[in-house]
């Protein structure tokens, strides 16, 4: 039995929090026996962690993670007790302070990155500064390097990380809970009042600068000039139904009408299968965008904008275009829509078979097993 420690920033909702939690549910529990634990107070997916059969600890430290030398002796001693045969840390202060902890007791230590180059411009000054101590002891601390894509090392070896210690494993998608449904297809869209005749276009990213909604809404206006049918559902914080800044980015772009603000929501399995297309617009910061492999698997061709790895992700089963382009976005969509009915039907089939071939889940997880093994294994 190998037990291996993840020790990540936070157990709050978000990409890498949310690969732990897959990765933790699918091992094998008759190898791998796992424990989590969180720097942070932020506990939002312990409970899916818990039901995985995983333990769950944390710190306490604040957002700010402030009291970092302190919480260093605290996850030195919850190491120790009981101690794992090897540390898998998630994001840059995690794999800093997990790293020297996991070391400091004699641990081989693996580090997983799941975004793309950081940037003082967009992000805090701390975690900027952390990312760079990570990549000057990068040759010393761990003895592999995750990354969930390929465009995250090359940026993240600009930075000044080892490049011989990177391994990619890219995120997995759960092909049982993303799959097509025409049942579900037709009942969201009455749900959200979207008749057969409307062509339904989602974008799920929280309202944020990476996510570049005003591109999205560039594009909108463009599409309906042609498209009159074309309707926008945005899944994700800060786009609620009665978000003001929200609403106002729609109305400048004259589609609040034909655009449905869902904001958070639990059931994004369920969205998917209502949708025609699915876009992601974001213009930097991607490494492997999930949403991507998700609306694949669930038979939605995407349209995304060139960050990270979504060009490869997507590869000939949508489109990919220049980020901040809105007339490029749109074109694609009006390409795509404007497909005769069998093209299209064999366009959503070829996305749900690249995803089940190249982005399961049970393939990345597998992927992570081997290389825990390769790692306990005297070379």
């Amino acid at each position: 039995m190998i037990r291996v420690a993840h020790v990540i920033t936070s157990l709050g909702v978000g990409g890498a929090e949310m690969m732990l939690v897959k990765v933790v549910a699918g091992m094998d529990r008759g190898r791998f026996e796992s424990r989590v634990i969180s720097l942070s107070g932020d506990l939002a997916l312990a409970d899916p962690v818990r039901a995985a059969g995983a333990g769950v600890t944390t710190l306490g430290l604040n957002a700010s993670l402030r009291g970092a030398p302190g919480a260093l002796r605290r996850l030195v001693r919850a190491l120790r007790e009981p101690r794992p045969h090897l540390v898998q840390t998630w994001l840059y202060h995690a794999d800093l302070l997990g790293g020297i902890a996991g070391r400091l007791i004699g641990l081989p230590v693996l580090w997983n990155v799941q975004s793309s180059a950081l940037d003082t411009s967009r992000d805090s000054r701390r975690t900027t500064a952390v990312g760079r101590i990570c990549g000057a002891v990068s040759g010393i601390i761990p003895k592999a390097i995750v990354s969930c894509s390929y465009a995250g090392v090359e940026d993240h070896v600009r930075m000044g990380y080892r490049r011989s210690r990177f391994e990619v494993i890219p995120n997995g998608v759960d092909l049982a809970v993303f799959r097509p449904d025409p049942e579900l297809r037709a009942s969201v869209r009455e749900e959200l009042g979207v008749t057969p005749g409307h062509r339904l276009i989602g974008m799920i990213a929280r309202r944020h600068p990476q996510k570049d909604h005003a591109n999205f809404f560039a594009a909108a206006a463009r599409l309906v000039r042609t498209h009159p049918n074309a309707r926008f559902v945005l899944v994700g914080l800060g786009l609620e139904a009665d978000d003001e800044e929200a609403k106002a980015m729609a109305r400048s772009a004259g589609v609040e009408e034909q655009t449905i603000l869902l904001g958070l929501r639990r059931d994004i399995s369920r969205i998917y299968c209502a949708l025609d297309l699915h876009t992601l617009s974001s213009s930097f910061g991607e490494g492997f965008p999930n949403v991507l492999g998700e609306a694949m698997a669930a038979g939605v061709p995407s349209v995304a904008t060139r960050v990270g790895d979504s060009e490869q992700i997507v590869g000939d089963t949508g489109r990919s275009v220049p980020i901040r382009d809105p007339e490029a976005l749109a074109s694609a969509w009006r390409e795509l829509l404007d497909l005769p009915a069998a093209d299209f039907e064999a366009l959503r089939g070829a996305a749900r078979e690249r995803a089940a071939r190249y982005f399961s889940l049970e393939a990345a997880v597998g992927m992570y097993e081997r290389l825990y093994e390769r790692t306990l294994t005297p070379s």
